[in-house]
């Protein structure tokens, strides 16, 4: 894709300009995942930039195609610091999705606004897995550049997160084709051809380590591991299908880079808490259907990140501050990074996104109330 170049703003040389100014060792989000004692706890939000901001859908008006816009250094740059300018999350992390790495390995794939993520060639066979190669990294540079232009930009005023989808998660669309409610044609190979799918999660797993390295290693200090529909399989089968290849990852990147914290996410995870536990994420991110307190119980001393609902969001602002400081209170002081339970919802008042930011910044743990 063609870079297009951004025009030095106020508002950007205001953000270098503060971020040089901050002194502190690491960012808040950095300390808070690693279970560190902190004042307040850090906030950012899934989906933090996106449709439900005007300023997005400026730049989307201008550039309709999403692919231009999340493979575009600069695009990726302004709308990654959009929420950042605005609300002063802790956390910003990269404009990307997660199929954006299939096509430097081989998988090729179109986003279509109103269809979503659509695979020309399904893996359904062995002959068609053979084609796959390694990841050509060459390819993500866009990836790379804009990790490192938001260090540079944000300095340590908040914390840059890379993020990659699971290879179970992946694979539901490479194997489906597209988006799907009922994953019928990957939990039917799943017991028709176990092998082809394992062989095929054997290879995501392998570069998708690669593709966190090379985020890591351009600027991200935190990385988000989604596994968005682990959540759609039993528990048994999560074990067998989804867990062992999150693992891999994982090891491969506390070897490669043991000061990085990873953030394991998976949508509908409340029957997986405990397994979620052991596979050495550094934060467990909790969607909004599980209880904060009773997730604390039940996965042990990981740090927790979530878990507002995100429909709060549309509420009054007496009830978003409730629900924050609910939250922050189940979660305790130490271990915890305020988010929601899934992403910003389209259609979310803005003015109630920086209404959440301001209410976990006016936190403090040595002023905490009791109780909400």
């Amino acid at each position: 894709m063609a870079r297009l170049m951004l025009r030095p703003t106020a508002r950007n040389a205001n953000v270098r300009c503060q971020s040089a100014a901050d002194t502190s060792p690491e960012p808040l989000l950095v300390r808070c995942a690693r279970g560190e004692a902190v004042e307040r706890p850090a906030a950012w939000m899934m989906r933090q930039a996106g449709r439900y901001q005007k300023a997005y859908r400026d730049v989307a008006l201008k550039h309709p195609s999403f692919r231009v816009r999340s493979e575009t250094t600069d695009l990726i740059v302004e709308i990654s610091l959009q929420p950042f300018k605005s609300f002063r999350p802790d956390g910003v992390i990269l404009f990307s999705d997660i199929l954006t790495p299939l096509d430097a390995f081989g998988v090729h794939f179109e986003i279509d606004d109103n269809k979503g993520p659509l695979i020309e060639d399904p893996i359904r066979s062995a002959d068609q897995l053979s084609k796959l190669r390694e990841i050509d990294l060459g390819k993500l540079s866009f990836v790379g550049e804009a990790l490192s232009t938001l260090r540079q930009e944000v300095g340590n005023a908040a914390a840059v997160l890379g993020f990659v989808g699971s290879p179970w998660t992946l694979a539901t669309y490479i194997v489906e084709g597209k988006s799907t409610s009922i994953y019928k044609t990957i939990k039917c190979m799943a017991r028709s051809d176990p092998d082809l799918l394992h062989r095929l999660l054997d290879h995501l797993a392998e570069q998708i380590a690669t593709y966190c390295q090379f985020q890591i290693d351009s600027g991200a200090q935190c990385l988000q591991l989604f596994d968005s529909w682990g959540g759609q399989l039993t528990p048994a089968d999560w074990d067998k299908i989804s867990k062992p290849y999150i693992e891999r990852i994982i090891q491969k990147l506390k070897k490669s880079h043991p000061d990085t914290p990873v953030v394991l996410y998976v949508n509908g995870s409340g029957g997986l808490l405990e397994r979620m536990a052991t596979v050495g994420a550094n934060v467990i991110g909790l969607d909004w259907t599980v209880d904060m307190a009773d997730a604390r119980k039940r996965i042990g001393k990981s740090a927790v990140q979530g878990n507002v609902d995100p429909c709060m969001l549309f509420s009054n602002q007496d009830s978003i501050k409730e629900a924050v400081h609910e939250c922050i209170l189940k979660a305790g002081p130490n271990g915890h990074i305020l988010n929601l339970g899934h992403g910003v919802l389209v259609g979310t008042p803005e003015e109630n996104v920086g209404h959440f930011f301001d209410i976990n910044r006016a936190w403090s743990w040595e002023n905490a109330p009791a109780r909400v």
